[in-house]
This record gives structure tokens, sequence and C-alpha cells, in this order.
């Protein structure tokens, strides 16, 4: 069965909603540009609501030390997602210094892009594949999509991110195969305001294909 992880989670009403619907990650954004970063204190009590229901995610984006230093401390997460431009040995430091297993996203555009991933196999324990953000946008959550195809025969276990929605999760999972799903604005009613019908809709639609 397909697992999902649901981003950007800000309320305790939302999470709620994304853990009773089965959830497998939840994600915490440290993103200061994002409608959907959260305080640190705000995020150690979604994170207290979330352990050991699913497992927790700190979504950053080329973070300091002292920044991952107060995330750790505060939110205790399972998980660092790494969404800027961090190097093979940037990702090992962060390993080394919180803890947590790393997402590392690889923002793609074109084939070439999917090849990037094998630079983080031996030090990342999740790739997450998501499109490349034009100019101008944020680095992730714009509600764009790339050519699925492009991960057509990719095996092992990775995250497909990047325009999802209920509606069009199923096909994404059968294009891919993709083991993991996440979402963030698909499940918005507006940037940043998760829509607990929408976030209901697409976990069960994710768990739901083949």
């Amino acid at each position: 069965m397909t697992q999902v992880k649901i981003c950007g989670l800000s309320t305790a009403e939302t999470m709620q909603a994304a853990l009773e619907a089965g959830a497998d990650f939840v994600g915490l954004v440290f993103f200061a540009k994002s409608p959907r970063h959260v305080s640190f204190d705000h995020a150690a009590r979604l994170a207290a609501q979330a352990k050991g229901r699913a497992k927790i995610v700190a979504l950053t984006v080329d973070a300091d030390d002292t920044l991952l230093k107060s995330i750790v401390n505060y939110a205790k997460p399972d998980f660092i997602q790494a969404h800027g431009y961090e190097t093979p040995k940037r990702i090992e430091e962060i390993k080394n210094q919180t803890g947590a297993r790393v997402i590392k996203v690889i923002k793609v555009k074109e084939a070439a892009d999917v090849g990037l991933a094998k630079d983080y196999r031996d030090v990342a324990d999740l790739i997450m594949f998501e499109p490349k953000a034009p100019e101008g946008l944020l680095p992730g959550g714009n509600g764009i999509a790339f050519d699925w195809n492009l991960l057509k025969g990719k095996d092992g276990q990775f995250m497909l991110a990047g325009g999802l929605t209920p509606d069009n999760v199923t096909r994404a999972i059968q294009m891919t195969h993709a083991p993991i799903v996440d979402v963030s604005s698909g499940v918005e009613s507006t940037p940043g305001k998760k829509d607990i019908a929408l976030i209901r809709k697409f976990i069960e639609a994710a768990k739901a294909a083949r």
C-alpha cells in the first residue's frame, strides 16, 4: 500500500484529520517565506500530537546549524527534509548533527535531473522527486507537476511530490509506482490553509491506488 505524507500542517485540527485518515508522514515547515511556516513553540505542540502515530518530517531549505539545533530541540523530528541546494557532504553533516534521517529533495525538469539522485544514494535515507520551481516561486508547495514519465522504471524507495491532488494521485501512482506520495497545496483551500475534506480524500485515494 502506498504511504502518504501530508506536508505543511499548521493547526491541531488538520493534524488530527491527517492522523485519523492514516497519514504515514506529517510535515512541519521551517521556512519563513512559506505560508505554511510554523514557529518552534507551535511545531512542538503539533509534533507532540503526532508522536508515535506518524513520522514527523521537518522541512528545511538550506538550514544552518543553529536552525537545525532548534528544530531538533522543539520538534524532535524523525526526518529532516532538505529542500534546498544541500550537497551530499551537507546531508552527512545534517544526519550527524541531528541524529534524524534525511529526505533529500531532487528538483526535476528533465531526465538528467532524475539522475542527480545517484549522488545522494549513499547519504540520504530517502529521495523525493519534485518539480523544479520556476524562477521567483517558492522551492515547493506551488501546485505544479513534472512529467511523471521520467520516473517510469524507477526502482527502490522514493517519494513523489508536486502538483498531486485527490483527483490525480491514483494516476500518478499507477504511472510511477511511487512507494510514497507527498502533498501540500493539493489539499488546501487557499495557500497555507489545509482543507480537512481534501486531506481525507487524498489519503483515501492514495491508499486505494494500485
